[in-house]
This record gives structure tokens, sequence and C-alpha cells, in this order.
């Protein structure tokens, strides 16, 4: 069964709610740089290693994407990428705790 994760931006949220990590079209066309990308224009689900993740159709600007790890083995290296290359936290959808890529692996 597939763990998953909330993809949120490290801003503040504000009287306006979530602050937005980007505009859709932006956002999928730079995840597709990272072979992250949805098996057909206009799918909210995008497939990238070990993950997919899906994007609200209705949202625009994006506030949130939910990621699910489907190949532990791959999913953690291209997570911590994404991570980092867009500055966006992870949050454990079950424990509340963001991802820290900051610990050493024996620590996590």
């Amino acid at each position: 069964m597939p763990h998953h994760y909330v993809i949120q931006s490290p801003n503040p949220v504000t009287s306006q709610g979530m602050a937005p990590l980007g505009d859709r079209k932006t956002i999928i066309q730079q995840l597709g740089q990272m072979n992250t990308c949805p098996e057909r224009e206009g799918e909210p689900y995008l497939y990238g290693p070990g993950i997919m993740l899906e994007v609200r159709q209705d949202e625009d600007p994006v506030r949130q994407i939910l990621l699910s790890i489907v190949e532990e083995e791959i999913a953690w290296l291209v997570i911590e990428r994404i991570a980092t290359t867009f500055n966006w936290k992870i949050i454990d959808f079950e424990s509340g705790d963001e991802i820290d890529f900051n610990l050493r692996e024996d620590e996590m």
C-alpha cells in the first residue's frame, strides 16, 4: 500500500489560505523536466520514478499536491530533488510531520 504525503509551500498560511506552489502549467512543465509528467495532457496524475503526484484539476494556482510513493527504493531521491529544486515542503499525511532531508539516514 502506498504511503502518502502532501507537498506545500514553505510560506505561511495567510488570510487567503495556503500559499500557492505556482501556476499549474509551469509546475507541470518543470516537473516534466524531472521525468515526472501525466500519461496524457490534462490528467491530474503525474508519474515519476517511484512516485505519483495528484494535482487538483480545478485549482490554479496550485496550493498543494498529493504525493504517493509507489516504489520506495527509488522514490526518496526523486522526492528530495523535487523538494529542494522547487523549495517545497513535504509533509507526512498520517503524522503531519514535515520531512527533513538534512537528517542523516541513521536518524530517520
